[in-house]
Order: C-alpha cells, then structure tokens, then sequence
C-alpha cells in the first residue's frame, strides 16, 4: 500500500508547491494567497479568484488545472479502490498486531505455516499461549490472519523479521520451514538474536540431527518417525490414543493437556506434598511425574512426596488453569 500511496501523495505536493510558487513568481501574491488559489484550482471548489489574474497567470492555471486535476482524480479513485478492497482497513489492523506483538513477553513464535507449523499454532491457541507466526506467502497470512493469530509477513531467515515477532523477548522458537537447511540457518540467527531463548526444529530428511543440534536447536523432533509411532499405537493400544485424540480435539470437557509445573524457590509447592497440586491448581489435576534436578523421572509420585525447588511436576490438567498459576 505505501508502494501505491507514497507516489500520488508526493505527486499532489509538487503540484501544490509548483502552484504557489508560480502564483507567488507570476502574479506577486503573498504565499498563503497563492497556496489558497492553488487549492482551490486543483480541488475545483469554485471560490473565484483570489486576486485578480494576469494573462500569464490565467495560462498558468489552464496548465494548472490540466495538470492537477488529473493527479486529483487518480488519487481519488486510488484511495477509493483501497477502501472497497479493504487495503486501509488491513494496514490499520496490521499496525494494531504489530503494537500488540511489541508489547509481548515470554512468547513464542512460530516460523513457517506449512502442515508442521499449522498445527503448532492450532496448539498454541488452543491452550492460550501467545504466539506470533512469521510467513512470506501472502495468501498463507491472511488466511492464518483469519483464525486470529498474530503474523509478520515477513521471510523468517532475516533477521529484522525475527526482530519484528519480538525474538529478544520470546520463550521460544519453533523452526518449521520444511528445509532442514532452512531450519538450521534460522536457528543459528535466533540465537544469536537470544541466546537465552528456547528452540525446537524440524527434521525434514533422516542424519541431519546431529546438524541442527550444532545449529542451536534445543531439540529436534522428525515427523515421520512421530508418525509411525502414532501409527502403530493405532493398531496395538487404541483406547490409549483415542484419550489423547479427545483430550488435543477438545472432545473432552475442558482444555485438558499434560502440563508441568517448575517448583520455585519460595514456591508455595516447595517442601510441601504433591497431593497440595490438587488444592493450588484444582481438585481433577492429576500429578504423573516428577523430574528432579538431574532429569530423573519419578513415575506416579506419592501424593505424601515433598517437593523440592528445581524439580518439574508433570500434571495432566486443564490448560487455562496452568497458565494462571501463580506459584511464587
């Protein structure tokens, strides 16, 4: 819009200023008497004149108005076209996402739109995490615009369009590109935008983990090799799946996942019993798991077991209940 906008604007100046100036030169008006005439020549309002014209000054305004008029209709019908097509209302819309990402914190973003990343966002919203979604095809951003996530139009390999999704104060980042390359090289410039940030890339084609582990992502997970295994927990334990199927399609009552919970120093969880979950979070959270600092998992942990700060509680729990826990 500012490609269409920018030209026609500076056109209508120079044809102001190139007015007022020829006024001022030819007839020897004050400036804010010939800025007057030139307007309404060029606006063809139909005032009269201002002063009395010489005949240079009345050829001056045939050029005047042959000139200008055609500049005026143009600009019209050009703003009148981006409103029947909604291009302002866009913009307007785009600069509101763009002062709410600025304002972001603690958030994710998600970069590529393709089968992978889709369903990440469609996560994310689900739970009620804030994300933003970095995507170059225009025709993939509208429509992710329509489900009402936040997106950057933008090449997720530059770095001004990580800059733009906020990367030095997200959570993390999910590199979904569909190219391993791809992934490796945005994992590469998110670190170095963030160092402290998380990231989780895509494996596109077998033996290239090791590489994008080098790269700077945290963890990388393959698709293909998840699939499979849902493939064949379909067969040999369906019950299992169907659950998890109910509880990601929203087929459950209630936003239900597997959630963790991080013990704090100072938490209110600290040294005190994991049955206490129930009584912070609400009585149908389920503890399945306890990671402690050395990344050893507890499998059904006793409801009498104290917790200690740096240990990680697995929960299976309502979504938007954990998000507004407050521990501390």
């Amino acid at each position: 819009m500012k490609n269409r906008v920018w030209p026609v604007a500076a056109a209508l100046m120079a044809v102001i200023i190139i007015g007022t100036a020829g006024y001022t030169i030819i007839e020897g008006w004050p400036v804010f008497d010939s800025l007057f005439m030139t307007v309404i020549t060029v606006g063809t309002v139909g005032y009269g004149e201002t002063h009395p014209l010489s005949t240079a000054g009345r050829v001056f305004t045939i050029f005047l108005i042959a000139g200008g008029l055609g500049i005026v209709a143009y600009a019209f019908s050009m703003f009148t076209a981006m409103i029947v097509e909604g291009e302002i209302k866009q913009a307007l819309r785009r600069r509101k996402m763009e002062k709410q990402i600025a304002n972001f914190r603690n958030h994710y973003i998600v970069c590529g739109a393709g089968p992978t990343g889709r369903a990440i966002c469609e996560e994310l919203y689900k739970t009620g995490r804030p994300f933003v979604v970095i995507e170059k095809d225009q025709q993939h951003a509208k429509r992710l615009e329509s489900h009402g996530y936040l997106v950057v139009l933008d090449d997720a390999m530059e770095d001004e369009a990580l800059k733009k999704a906020g990367i030095e104060h997200a959570y993390g980042v999910f590199c979904a590109l569909g190219s391993d390359r791809d992934n490796a090289f945005v994992s590469l410039s998110a670190r170095g935008l963030n160092p402290k940030i998380k990231i989780v890339g895509e494996q596109v084609d077998e033996g290239v983990r090791e590489k994008l582990l080098r790269s700077g992502t945290d963890a990388v997970v393959n698709p293909r090799f998840i699939g499979g295994l849902r493939m064949a927990s379909e067969m040999i334990r369906p019950a299992a799946v169907g659950f998890m199927d109910a509880m990601i399609r929203g087929q459950t009552e209630g936003t239900y996942r597997i959630e963790e919970i991080e013990i704090l120093p100072g938490s209110i969880l600290e040294n005190k019993p994991v049955k206490n979950i129930k009584t912070c979070v609400s009585p149908d959270t389920l503890a399945l798991a306890v990671r402690n600092a050395k990344a050893v998992y507890e499998i059904n942990p006793s409801p009498e077991r104290l917790l200690k700060a740096g240990e990680t509680v697995v929960v299976l729990a309502n979504s938007e209940k954990i998000q507004k826990l407050d521990l501390k």
